[in-house]
């Protein structure tokens, strides 16, 4: 158990058979099941509701790396010994039997208000954003970039480096190789885009009008429209369609 989470006693509900490592800097609010183990460096939020037998914070899947037992030997600070950890937002929903490892050579990182469903698994250096659904099952390669948002069906697996959109919709049982753009929906194997997720933009306040005109960019056919539709988008979600815009093509 780290100092952080010493210096706040009682703020956390963790079961007696759960295991934390050194390392493990716990935020307030947080309810960690039985079996649970967390290993260090992890730096975990408020307000995470963590079920039993999860494991978060072992080393990625990487022959050439260290394999540290963290459980047992607090970390010697050196990334390059210890691996680059994992850091977890607020408010996520992590069910029984999710499994995240640690980074190799960046941090893996899951943002706030996630639902990571049962037997879900986000490999090493992968970069996860905010309001995630991850259906039971998935199985994510190593250095992945998930968006905000994005929604993706049971048995869903994703290749090495694979990125997903904001608000993307992948269904159940779909092999993803390549990106998958904002706002679409992607299934099969190999996964295929087959349309714009409608629902989801038009609950972002965004009407028919303006998703007929974004759609050619959102299947990655055009460019964005340079008439200023992106600065009239309702709410966050021009931020949103710039920074996607603005992307990089390779990511690493």
């Amino acid at each position: 158990m780290s100092d952080a989470q010493a210096a706040r006693p009682g703020t956390n509900r963790i079961h007696p058979t759960a295991v934390l490592g050194e390392g493990v800097e716990l935020g307030e609010g947080n309810v960690i099941g039985p079996y649970t183990v967390i290993v260090g460096p992890a730096r975990i939020g408020d307000g995470n509701w963590i079920g039993p037998h999860v494991t978060i914070g072992t080393p990625g899947e990487d022959r050439g790396k260290p394999h540290p037992a963290a459980w047992d030997t607090a970390p010697s600070g050196d990334p390059e010994q210890d691996g680059h950890g994992v850091v977890i937002g607020d408010r996520n929903r992590i069910r029984e039997y999710v499994s995240v490892h640690q980074g190799t050579w960046r941090t893996t990182t899951l943002g706030s208000d996630g639902y990571y469903l049962r037997g879900s698994h986000i490999a090493h250096d992968c970069l996860v954003g905010s309001g995630v659904t991850i259906a039971s099952n998935v199985i994510t390669g190593g250095h992945c970039h998930i968006w905000d948002g994005a929604n993706l069906g049971m048995g869903t697996v994703l290749h090495q480096r694979v990125v997903i959109g904001p608000w993307a919709m992948v269904g159940m049982s779909s092999a993803v190789r390549r990106e998958v753009g904002a706002f679409t929906i992607a299934v099969g194997n190999p996964a295929r885009v087959t349309g714009v997720n409608v629902v989801g933009l038009s609950r972002r306040g965004v009407d028919e009008t303006t998703i007929e005109a974004l759609s050619p960019w959102l299947k990655g056919k055009s460019g964005l429209p340079d008439d200023g539709l992106a600065d009239r988008l309702p709410g966050d979600l021009s931020t949103v369609v710039k920074a996607w815009d603005a992307r990089p093509r390779e990511e690493h």
